[in-house]
């Protein structure tokens, strides 16, 4: 038996060693954040009839016309996407909030936001508003926003090394457990209905009152309380609590190592990653990773299942765009188990790989469909497919690799910058796929796919291996490459080739 299959027998069991029941807890409470992101992200879709109905009936009320066409869809579209606009906002404020109130209190007053938008989002129809509707969607993209910043800061910083990126992972799986229960909670049978769709969507409220009762039984992060605060004791006996363990003195070691090399760098400004050679490497990593998420065409995938389910023949397409759902779910689980194993960047490129291959078929299977009917079935397998490799590489690694790319100093920046990169894009992929998809019809995704190569060859020859090292070591590789080390000087040139010829 190969060492690799006997690591990978042992992991479920070094898994469960390393996680204690104070960890989970954190994370469990952290990951509602995300759980509402996806949530908010799937819920819009499927009543969009009946809101548009609800629209139109009020516009009527008012002003005793029926609402024109064009205005209902500037309406919905608005519905839909002032959502990211929240969200472009909400991640660029990440940073003000970390460094002043610390990871878990930031997280915990976040959920005012989710609170605000829930009660209007909620009380829209009994107050005849679709401007409360608009401006709850706006709100809680705020509180998604951040989400997408705290989160994954947070886990990334109480996880242990080595269960780094497999905590990470659990971001995206909240995600996509809210766009599955979005999807399930949307069906007419349930709350997809023209009596219940505001309790649909002011079911937010749920999550942030379980959040809340949660947080405050939750440590700080001891990143946060050593190297911001300097309170070297409290962040000992939080990680005790986090590891399970009196002995926590390599923990300890390697933060004030990072500590020490946080004295040394100035505060990190935004405008200062772009223009120190030091950062500008990870920092341009971390947004072309953000972007090969949104850019792969994932939205464009579940924008278009349901259609493709129905030329297929499929007499319920809404339950297989749940199917979708729950692959979607199932495979974000085989990369909580797998990257660990295979790592980040060999992850990122198969996912992106597989991608581009789906989306070939998918193609080629679209194309065909009028004379081969029996090809729907193939645009199903390729729909499938391509969700599947999407939560392999591209669904949850972007997200937690930004906290592995950056120490203690940078890293709310970062956060920030990566976060704008990811909702802008998510925005423009909204706002433009439409009149794409009408130009192009199914050679859509001959654009992604050609996307996904571009995102292939850069993490082939731009992106390290980051398993199983600490922050300090990570951001060192980056130090020595971009020359500030008086032991070795590398040129940024070398740094170029970082990962296509090094494990760093």
């Amino acid at each position: 038996m190969h060492s690799y299959d006997l690591f990978f027998l042992s992991f479920p069991f070094f898994f469960l060693q390393q996680v204690t029941f104070q960890l989970m807890m954190a994370v469990g409470a952290a990951v509602i954040g995300s759980l509402q992101f996806g949530y908010n992200t799937g819920v819009i879709n499927a009543p969009q009839k009946i809101i548009e109905t609800f629209y139109n009936e009020t516009w009527y009320d008012r002003y005793n016309e029926t609402i024109s066409e064009t205005t209902l869809t500037t309406l919905w579209s608005l519905s839909v996407a002032i959502f990211s606009v929240g969200g472009i906002f909400g991640s660029f404020s990440v940073g003000l909030f970390v460094n002043r109130f610390g990871r878990r209190n930031s997280m915990l007053m976040a959920n005012v936001l989710a609170l605000l938008a829930a009660v209007l989002m909620g009380f829209s129809k009994l107050a005849a508003s679709w401007e409360m509707l608009i401006i709850g969607r706006f709100v809680v993209g705020l509180y998604s926003g951040l989400s997408t910043g705290f989160v994954p800061m947070y886990v990334g910083e109480i996880a242990p090394t080595a269960l780094r990126g497999a905590l990470g992972t659990l971001h995206q799986l909240g995600i996509v457990i809210g766009i599955l229960m979005a999807q399930i909670f949307g069906m007419e049978a349930i709350m997809g209905n023209a009596s219940l769709w505001p309790i649909l969507l002011g079911f937010t409220f749920i999550p942030a009152v379980v959040q809340i009762i949660t947080l405050p039984f939750c440590p700080e992060s001891p990143r946060f309380l050593l190297i911001n605060r300097n309170e070297e004791n409290k962040a000992k006996s939080v990680l005790k609590k986090l590891r399970g363990t009196t002995d926590v003195s390599a923990d300890m070691q390697e933060m004030k190592e990072e500590s020490r090399q946080m004295m040394r760098e100035k505060k990190v400004t935004i405008p200062e990653l772009f223009r120190s050679p030091l950062y500008r490497q990870p920092i341009l990593i971390a947004i072309v990773l953000q972007l090969s998420q949104q850019l792969s065409g994932i939205n464009a995938v579940f924008y278009y299942s349901t259609s493709i389910f129905e030329k297929a023949g499929v007499a319920q397409p809404v339950y297989a765009t749940i199917g979708a759902g729950v692959v979607n779910t199932a495979f974000t689980v085989v990369s909580l188990f797998v990257v660990e194993r295979a790592g980040r960047r060999t992850l990122h490129m198969v996912g992106l790989m597989g991608m581009a291959g789906s989306a070939i078929l998918m193609t080629i299977a679209l194309a065909l469909l009028d004379n081969l009917p029996w090809m729907s079935y193939v645009s199903i397998v390729a729909i499938f497919g391509f969700v599947a490799f999407f939560e392999i590489g591209p669904g949850p690694i972007p997200w937690f690799i930004v906290a592995e790319l950056f120490s203690q100093g940078p890293r709310p920046a970062a956060f920030a910058v990566a976060g704008f990169s990811n909702w802008t894009a998510n925005f423009i992929v909204g706002m433009c796929f439409q009149y794409v998809l009408q130009l192009c019809g199914p050679y859509v995704f001959v654009i992604f796919t050609v996307l996904l190569v571009i995102f292939f060859i850069f993490t082939y020859f731009k992106v390290p291996e980051t398993k199983g090292r600490t922050f300090d070591e990570i951001s060192a590789g980056f130090r020595q490459g971009a020359g500030s080390s008086p032991a070795e000087k590398h040129s940024p040139e070398e740094l170029n080739s970082l990962g296509a010829d090094s494990q760093l």
